[in-house]
């Protein structure tokens, strides 16, 4: 009997840039009638997936940071950071290729300068960020580092394999095709999944897990039952056990209705 669902937001439960569907609303509130814990587990920063979690009325832990972060009703149960040098080398290795990073230091959003791809990230999930040179910030909290390229997208895939020769202490993963995530080794979702596992006491076959990008590949691997959305990527849909309808399709409810009602 399944017991926990956890579960990626964007293209898996909330469609990009739409509101949530009454299927999906009705779907999660279901689960929560019946005793089953829903919990979001997002590459978005904190206090971007706690708005998702009060939209969702969810009173269950929040994965954030791709499993850097987990908290519940303000309580951190589980961090894991960048160290000041990782934070560092991955800023220099920013500057020399030239392209924009997101900071993420104690869940403040950072950028050294004011253009597109912050406010445009920023608008998207309806949060605030500070502008400011990233030598002038202490990084002793360092969420994670976001990479983000709204133009080139085949950058990304090319430095999603080549990044691990440089940075072999790191977990790297691309979130979107114009995103690539840099956090601790300890950081993934996998890891935050199974720290829930055990906080809750769960046997692997009570949980299921879904998603729909490459960064959900971890995610999948900690469930018993592992779903991809129809719209994932061909990576993800090779690491599931079933591959649902797509996001657009209310994907999400129909896996439910398969496995859980």
């Amino acid at each position: 009997m399944i017991k926990m669902i956890a579960t990626d937001i964007d293209g898996t439960i909330l469609i990009p840039d739409k509101q949530f569907t009454t299927e999906i609303k009705n779907c999660i509130n279901h689960l929560k009638k019946e005793g089953i814990k829903v919990v979001l587990v997002t590459g978005r920063m904190n206090s971007a997936a706690q708005l998702i979690a009060n939209e969702l009325n969810l009173n269950t832990p929040v994965v954030s940071y791709q499993g850097g972060l987990v908290k519940h009703n303000g309580e951190t149960l589980y961090e894991r950071y960048l160290s000041t040098a990782q934070a560092e080398k991955i800023i220099e290795w920013g500057r020399k290729e030239n392209i924009h990073l997101n900071l993420y230091n104690d869940d403040i959003l950072y950028s050294d300068t004011l253009c597109e791809e912050v406010t445009r990230y920023a608008k998207r999930q309806n949060i605030d960020f500070v502008i400011k040179p990233f030598d002038e910030i202490k990084k002793d909290k360092v969420n994670k580092l976001l990479a983000i390229d709204y133009n080139h997208p085949e950058k990304i895939d090319f430095f999603e394999k080549e990044l691990p020769k440089i940075f072999p202490d790191l977990y790297i993963v691309k979130s979107t095709p114009n995103f690539l995530e840099f956090s601790n080794p300890e950081g993934s979702k996998y890891c935050a999944v199974k720290y829930l596992q055990q906080y809750y006491g769960l046997k692997d076959d009570e949980i299921l897990t879904i998603g729909d990008q490459n960064n959900d590949i971890e995610l999948l691997k900690a469930g018993g039952i592992k779903v991809a959305m129809g719209n994932a990527t061909p990576e993800l849909k090779a690491a599931a056990d079933y591959v649902t309808d797509s996001v657009e399709n209310n994907g999400f409810a129909k896996a439910i209705e398969k496995f859980i009602f």
